[in-house]
Order: structure tokens, then C-alpha cells, then sequence
């Protein structure tokens, strides 16, 4: 079995974070206080931790998203957007990730005036400030953006505009994200066009609360690289009396197609998509050897870092450590770094770093 230690120590890559659902509360209290933000349930930022955390497990992904009014609420400003990507480059790299894609709809900051690329270049100043301590406490993290157009609103061509000017400081992709019942992703076609357009990364999310035609239009009609959940692929798998598995089409085409699944268990059971993590397709999805990644989706709101969704999946699956690092490796080959950049994160750092974990794990065992 893993243990905490060992998780922590190990070098993890994260493709599916969002900056608004990662917040300190602490940070959430004093910007509010700093920008006149008078919008908070409690000032105190350990209740206000615990009130968001009871607000997001509500079994409904519409209900899990209220929770973002006051984390956005305090994002208006370029010094706080600063800042709050600047802690969570700290954060992560606390936990011990070593590559970080994190999402952010630039459309959510526009509310005292800032432009979408006024928002992206705070957002990408407070990930190089961040880098930079992260570095010199001996923790070093590379860190990048995802920007994040909000399906229910009709912004998304000017944000994959926005996202295609900053592919050069940090920008690496582009993501619709929010409800998808009602708000299907091919109410997009004209932002993904552009960004195919423009040879750039897609990931959508797909087949969380909705089912396997959101996952088949994300695929096949936007040109999506990855899911961003896609939990709801397990409805295209069925489990034989006799122990064998048989795949439907979509999901043989995922699968043959190694489409990376960016699965978030913890806030997959706090928004409804599963009862329960031991119900989570993702020990299935991983057996059968889809391209499976782990991720935390909202830290805050879930209450979860990378280390503890691990420690979560240990517990209830088994997973060992030469899984965690398939897992791992899993994410560092699908993220939307250059094909250089990517080939030193798994030879300079992940494979050494993991070498050195199982020489310690083979001492223990004797």
C-alpha cells in the first residue's frame, strides 16, 4: 500500500485544476476585505472553508458551481488574480506536483472593467511569481494556462482569441467549461474552428453530468484532445456475467485513440456524476487501460490536494506505487506542453524521481 509519505514525495502532473475553485480561505478573506467585496457567508476563513465544502457536496453539478460566486467574487482585481496564481503554483508544488495546467474563464474577472487579456497576463504573472518561489523553496513546478470559455454564456470565440494571442507566455489550450445539460459544446463550433484553425490544444468538458452524446459531440464535432471528466463513459461499457468486459463503439474509439480522461474522483462524488468513490468508473477505466489521469478539479471546494485523490484511490482500489506512476506518466504524455518539454519532464524528472522511490520501497520490503 502507498503511504502518505510516499504519495507526497512523488512527483505528480495535474491537467484538470480550476484557479477559481482553488483559493485559500484565508486569501478568499482578505481580498475581500482588501476590494470591498461584502459578499461572504462568514469572515472567518475556517468556517468559510467548511461552508463552501458543505455547499459543493450537494450531488448536483449545478449546485456544486453556486459555490463560485464569492471565489469570483474576489478575482475582479489584477493584484488578487496575481496573487491567488501565484499561491497556487505554492500550493501545488507543496504537494509535491511538478507540472500544472490550471484552467481559468477570463470572462469571470471582467466585472470592475479589466479586458480578458488584462486578466490572462495577471493570471500568467502571479503562475511565473509563484514558479519562482515554488523554485527557491526547492519545490520547482512548471506551470501553465488553460483558458476556460463558460458554455453558458456567449463569449467563447473572443476568449480562444484571447487564449491563441498568450500561446507564447504560458497559454497551452482552451476548455469550455460550466452545466452541460442544455449547453451542449457544439453551441461552440465557431471558437473551436478558430482554435483548430490556429493548430492549438482543445479539452472540453464532456460526460460529467450529461452522457455519452456530450462526449461524442466534444470528440467528434469540436475536435477535442481530452475529457475533462468523462465519467460517463462507463455507460458505453458493459460488464458480462462471466467476468468479461465488452466495449461499445465510442468507448473502443477512446480507448483506441488514447483520448486522455481527466478524472476528478472526489468532486465526481460531490457533484452527483457517482454515488460514491467506490463506485467511481475509474478503477474499471484504468484496468482496462484507457488513458486515465488524476486530478483535483476544485481543491477548495473538495476539500482535496493531488496527493490526497491518491491516497483516496490507495485505499480503495489498492493502487500501488508502480500504478501511480503509470498514472502519472498517463498525464505528463497528454499534457499541452511542446513534445521537448514534455519528454524532460518524464526522463529528467518523473522516471528518476519514482526509481528512487521503488529502491527505498524494495529496502523496506527486504
Amino acid at each position: 500500500m502507498l503511504t502518505d509519505e510516499t504519495i507526497r514525495r512523488a512527483p505528480k502532473v495535474l491537467l484538470h485544476d480550476h484557479l477559481d475553485g482553488g483559493l485559500r480561505p484565508s486569501t478568499i478573506v482578505e481580498l475581500a476585505a482588501e476590494f470591498g467585496y461584502d459578499g461572504l457567508p462568514t469572515t472567518d476563513p475556517t468556517d468559510l472553508a467548511a461552508w463552501v465544502r458543505r455547499g459543493a457536496d450537494r450531488k448536483s453539478l449545478e449546485l456544486y458551481l453556486e459555490t463560485f460566486a464569492h471565489t469570483v467574487g474576489v478575482l475582479q482585481e489584477r493584484d488578487a488574480i496575481i496573487r491567488v496564481a501565484a499561491e497556487c503554483a505554492e500550493d501545488l508544488a507543496a504537494d509535491g506536483v511538478v507540472y500544472a495546467e490550471v484552467r481559468y474563464a477570463p470572462e469571470l474577472s471582467t466585472e470592475r472593467g479589466l479586458t480578458l487579456d488584462e486578466v490572462v497576463q495577471a493570471n500568467l504573472e502571479g503562475f511565473g511569481l509563484g514558479m519562482e518561489r515554488a523554485a527557491a523553496a526547492g519545490r520547482p513546478i512548471v506551470m501553465k494556462m488553460i483558458a476556460t470559455a463558460m458554455r453558458q454564456a456567449a463569449r467563447s470565440v473572443e476568449v480562444a482569441q484571447c487564449a491563441v494571442r498568450h500561446r507564447d507566455e504560458g497559454v497551452v489550450g482552451f476548455d469550455i467549461a460550466g452545466p452541460e445539460a442544455g449547453y451542449r459544446p457544439t453551441r461552440h463550433l465557431d471558437a473551436f474552428d478558430f482554435i483548430r484553425h490556429e493548430n492549438f490544444h482543445i479539452t472540453i468538458h464532456a460526460g460529467e453530468s450529461f452522457g455519452l452524446p456530450s462526449i461524442w459531440e466534444a470528440l467528434q464535432w469540436c475536435g477535442a484532445e481530452r475529457l475533462g471528466h468523462g465519467v460517463r463513459l462507463v455507460d458505453d461499457i458493459t460488464q458480462e456475467p462471466d467476468g468479461s468486459v465488452r466495449l461499445g463503439r465510442l468507448a473502443a474509439f477512446v480507448r483506441d485513440r488514447r483520448v486522455p480522461l481527466e478524472m476528478c474522483p472526489t468532486s465526481n462524488v460531490h457533484t452527483g456524476a457517482v454515488a460514491s468513490l467506490a463506485d467511481h468508473p475509474i478503477d474499471l477505466l484504468r484496468r482496462l487501460r484507457f488513458r486515465v489521469t488524476v486530478n483535483t478539479d476544485d481543491r477548495l471546494m473538495s476539500g482535496v490536494s493531488l496527493s490526497s485523490e491518491f491516497a483516496a484511490l490507495a485505499a480503495t482500489f489498492g493502487i500501488d506505487l508502480g500504478e501511480m506512476e503509470w498514472l502519472t506518466l498517463n498525464g505528463a504524455k497528454s499534457s499541452f506542453a511542446p513534445f521537448d518539454e514534455r519528454l524532460r519532464l518524464i526522463n529528467s524528472v518523473i522516471k528518476p524521481r519514482y526509481a528512487v522511490l521503488r529502491a527505498e520501497e524494495a529496502a523496506v520490503l527486504g
